[in-house]
């Protein structure tokens, strides 16, 4: 019997209507699927409605997080062996790109499993195209320290690697800390640093913006409370 396939399903990045953002050949692969693994099982159900899948009640989901054992990700993926294949979908955006999928998608290789990425949106991949910022030698960081002393002390660490490797460097934060995080961003970055900030991409609110940070202190912050942003270094 011939193995199936591990799919990786890009979600939207909020509400907004999907066929804007995922091609035609997403929906017509989803609702061919009976397996998914996602974070969380109600946000997964509600984005297979939006694709239109037919008969809710028939998709298999199993959750994954960072805590997730490596016994559980390989029973995951025992309906491939089995010759069914299995969608991979994040809570938003593309799945593997800071998110828990990517170490089931190692097991998958591990066991040469075929591995087929969709298209989709990705807030920090569209981020780095629209930042204007080096587009052949960039880092993404994740999130940066909690402790406000390790984080300031982080933030001037990535400046330094953007000057000296021209290396641009963006990183996320938990939405309810994005005015912390910009605050420290004002305070700790050279004047001439180009700072970018982009929020809700996709949506109908998104704000792209990249100044420096003197033009950034005599302007009012941006509208990011409590709504996903991505921050980015350059020079």
């Amino acid at each position: 019997m011939q193995q199936g396939t591990l799919y990786l399903l890009p979600v939207g990045l909020g509400e907004c209507d999907l066929e804007t953002v995922l091609p035609k050949r997403n929906f017509e692969l989803i609702d061919k699927l009976n397996y998914f693994i996602a974070e969380n099982d109600k946000e997964a159900r509600a984005f297979l409605k939006q694709c239109k899948y037919q008969e809710i009640s028939r998709a298999d989901i199993q959750l994954i997080n960072q805590h997730t054992k490596t016994e559980e990700l390989n029973e995951y993926l025992l309906p491939i062996k089995n010759g069914h294949d299995i969608g991979l979908m994040s809570d938003a955006g593309c799945p593997g790109i800071a998110d828990p999928g990517a170490e089931i998608i190692k097991q998958a290789h591990r066991k040469k499993i075929k591995v087929v990425p969709l298209v989709g949106p990705s807030s920090i991949v569209l981020s780095i195209m629209a930042s204007g910022f080096n587009g052949q030698n960039f880092a993404f960081n994740g999130y940066l320290p909690i402790d406000k002393v390790e984080r300031n002390k982080r933030i001037k660490e990535l400046e330094q690697i953007a000057l000296k490797h021209k290396q641009a460097q963006f990183f996320i934060e938990t939405p309810y800390r994005n005015t912390s995080i910009y605050e420290d961003l004002l305070k700790s970055l050279q004047p001439n640093s180009l700072l970018l900030v982009a929020t809700n991409i996709t949506l109908e609110s998104e704000s792209i913006i990249v100044k420096p940070i003197s033009e950034w202190k005599k302007t009012v912050a941006p509208d990011f409370v409590k709504q996903p942003t991505v921050f980015g270094i350059y020079f």
